[in-house]
């Protein structure tokens, strides 16, 4: 095992402390649930990135982004010519000038809302989650309710998953809401998926398996940390799921396609203001602190400022002390802005800054919705479907940043770990 790899084993056993320092309960702290979570953890890397057959499985979807991808500019040149990705009516002598987040990628949100709908109405999506739904109640002993609510996090999202049991959702304990906003924090849900991957095939290669398996190692890691910050009363077997009907569902394949399409709209609308906001507030706080003289050795700017913060939180992870600071920054952003921002920003790196290896780690680490942004979100989709519980979700959101932060920091070593 190399220095790196040990120093990442390191880190990931100091992550550990820090969610149990700041636990609600230490007493309660629980060897073997930790045991499990970190075991499934590797296990599911190693199956997923070490085994040829999978590994190779994982890379073939690259030409599902490559066709989703070329799918939506059709799309998008047909409604919006040239700006959307169509035929130039002029020549063009800076090409790479003419491409356009709003018009040719952030689309990719569209089409990937309504292919979800879609494979939702077919039951694809159904099975899929209930089968890791089925799978995280036996090893990791989590009630019905909240396993399905988890595994439906990677594929609807944080805020629609509870819908899936919102006749539960009062009758949760505030450790199992705990674990829900930690999950659905610590991972991103698969309408963004095949955006983050667009970003970041140029500099990652396979880079749509690896946030897939990201968000899946995610998983496990959330519900250990949500355990270790706010641990469940001994003896409680976990609120149960009856039934086996959705409560998210659709008339037929064109009602599933057009309500995906306008829900893809306001999200794509969300992502469209906050992008335009976190950068220009981002740029305007670098404009205030260029007033201020040069800090060991360039100017103050946030995003230095992050990297400092940051930089520990990245070295855990086995990030090298040369390469922290910028690693940090990235991280910084991410838990600050969003992490579609930190992916932009680590695929527009300059060649060597990062290595391989600490790309790969941040692109893992930065993968979660463990944002400001986020947890308002979330704090407001819950207490809508649940009014009762506002007081344990508004308390609880304020921990969920930092243990959906912590949870990707943990995928993000275990990564450091195996590579």
């Amino acid at each position: 095992m190399s220095l790196l790899s040990l120093q990442s084993a390191f880190g990931l056993a100091i992550i550990v402390a820090i969610a149990w320092a700041i636990s609600e309960r230490r007493r309660a702290f629980s060897v073997g649930q930790v045991a499990v979570g970190i075991a499934l953890q590797i296990a599911i890397a190693l199956l997923l990135l070490k085994i040829p057959a999978t590994r190779a499985g994982l890379l073939a979807l690259n030409g599902a982004v490559d066709a989703l991808t070329e799918a939506t500019r059709a799309g998008t040149g047909f409604v919006f010519g040239y700006v959307g990705g169509g035929p130039t009516p002029f020549d063009v002598k800076a090409p790479a000038n003419l491409f356009v987040l709003g018009f040719q990628a952030l689309p990719l949100v569209l089409v990937m809302s309504a292919l979800s709908a879609l494979l939702w109405h077919w039951r694809v999506l159904g099975w899929v989650t209930r089968g890791f739904s089925f799978l995280l109640q036996r090893s990791m002993g989590l009630g019905g309710a909240v396993g399905l609510a988890s595994a439906s996090s990677m594929f609807v999202g944080m805020v629609e998953a509870p819908l899936l049991i919102r006749p539960y959702l009062e009758r949760l304990t505030r450790a199992e809401l705990f674990i829900m906003m930690t999950v659905g924090l610590a991972t991103v849900s698969g309408t963004v998926l095949v955006l983050y991957a667009s970003v970041l095939e140029p500099v990652v290669h396979g880079a749509l398996g690896q946030i897939l398996v990201a968000s899946l190692i995610s998983l496990p890691a959330g519900i250990t940390v949500a355990r270790l910050m706010v641990p469940e009363e001994a003896g409680f077997v976990g609120t149960g799921v009856a039934g086996d009907r959705p409560l998210v569902d659709y008339e037929s394949s064109m009602d599933a396609v057009t309500r995906g399409t306008v829900d893809g709209l306001h999200l794509l609308l969300n992502i469209l203001a906050m992008l335009i906001v976190m950068v220009a507030l981002v740029a305007l706080v670098n404009i205030i602190l260029a007033a201020f003289p040069d800090v060991w050795g360039g100017p103050l700017t946030l995003q230095r400022m992050l990297g400092w913060a940051f930089s520990p939180l990245v070295w855990l992870m086995g990030v090298p002390a040369s390469e922290m600071e910028t690693a940090g920054q990235l991280m910084g952003t991410k838990t600050i802005l969003n992490e579609f921002i930190a992916y932009i920003d680590l695929a527009h790196l300059p060649p060597g800054t990062l290595s391989p290896r600490s790309a790969l780690i941040m692109v893992y680490a930065m993968c979660g919705f463990a944002n400001l942004g986020s947890v308002g979100i979330l704090i407001g989709g819950l207490t809508a479907l649940a009014p009762s519980r506002r007081s344990d979700i508004v308390t609880l959101g304020t921990r969920a940043i930092v243990s959906g932060t912590l949870a990707t920091s943990m995928t993000g070593a275990v990564i450091g770990l195996i590579t």
